[in-house]
């Protein structure tokens, strides 16, 4: 039977995992992530926990998962925002070096949709694009059980498509852009102006519309549409066979699935609204999903 090391690799912890091709976690580790430490003491951290997997020499490969655009090519992280000095460092290398064995990266989404495409959700299905919607929005387009990546690791990312007209500057994305308009971070945003300055999470969102609040039910109904529209801008470009939609503000998806898929089918060509919208399916998609990386591969 062959296995598998999948690494997740957050900005707080780093868990580490032996997994079978099926997707079963046979053995897992986790552990502070070092994450401001800098690269070598993180990574030696990882080591560490690799060679303490039972026969970890014997799995075909390591895939690593991480918050940021990765050069999948190079192995580097080509802009890291909660790991230390990571930007261009040579990841890949020093953890080949190390262990003897074949290493993959890849952002952290694209792992996720990676597992929920091969495993999950859009299981046997020849394109999967993979949408995760919580503090942010993040995507992955994964098509016959590989990631599309793109010539710089953007490919995939829905972040900054623009999804309404906005004359407030957030951040570094564009003026409108989706995740500025309808992540978590932006329905609690909204809702401060104008439900209530006291709201701190979007959870209390949700839970003011089922009890009937206009204003919650409005922000619900704008989120709904404009993550629709941005979801209708990917469709008419790769046109794939499934949306399968992650991350924690789906845990409200009673409250507005429905409406997604409603205006999704508003905004694209006739032909095209029975693309499937889903909701992923696998519970530790960020793991196994690092561990199928050399799988999707060929190993």
């Amino acid at each position: 039977m062959k296995t598998y090391i999948g690494v997740d690799l957050g900005g707080t912890l780093v868990r580490v995992a032996k997994v079978s091709a099926s997707g079963e976690i046979l053995y897992e580790s986790k552990s502070d992530s070092l994450a401001q430490k800098g690269p070598e003491i993180v990574l030696d951290n990882i080591i560490k926990m690799i060679k303490n997997i039972p026969d970890y020499k014997e799995c075909v490969g390591v895939g690593l998962g991480i918050p940021g655009p990765v050069d999948t090519v190079k192995g580097i992280i080509t802009l890291a925002t909660n790991l230390k000095d990571f930007t261009n460092f040579p990841v890949a290398k020093y953890l080949e070096d190390a262990l003897g064995l074949r290493v993959f990266l890849d952002n952290d989404a694209n792992v996720a949709g990676l597992a929920e495409a091969t495993l999950g959700a859009g299981k046997d299905l020849p394109s999967v694009y993979y949408i995760t919607q919580s503090t942010g929005i993040g995507g992955a387009f994964v098509v016959d059980g590989r990631v599309i990546s793109g010539r710089t690791g953007y490919a995939g990312e829905v972040a900054n498509i623009v999804v309404c007209e906005s004359s407030e500057k957030i951040n570094h994305l564009n003026l409108g852009a989706v995740e500025n308009e309808a992540s978590g971070t932006a329905l609690v945003r909204r809702a401060k102006e104008l439900v209530d300055p006291e709201i701190s999470d979007a959870r209390e969102i949700f839970e003011l519309a089922r009890e009937g609040n206009e204003k919650a039910l409005f922000l619900v109904d704008d989120m709904a549409r404009k993550f629709a529209l941005m979801m209708a801008n990917v469709a008419h470009v790769v046109d794939p066979h499934i949306f399968v939609l992650g991350g924690g503000i789906t845990k409200a998806h009673d409250m507005y699935l429905d409406l997604v898929r409603e205006y999704f089918k508003g905004y694209v060509h006739k032909g095209m609204r029975g693309i499937k919208i889903e909701l992923a399916q696998l519970k530790e998609p960020g793991i196994i999903g690092a561990a199928m990386l050399p799988l999707s591969y060929g190993l």
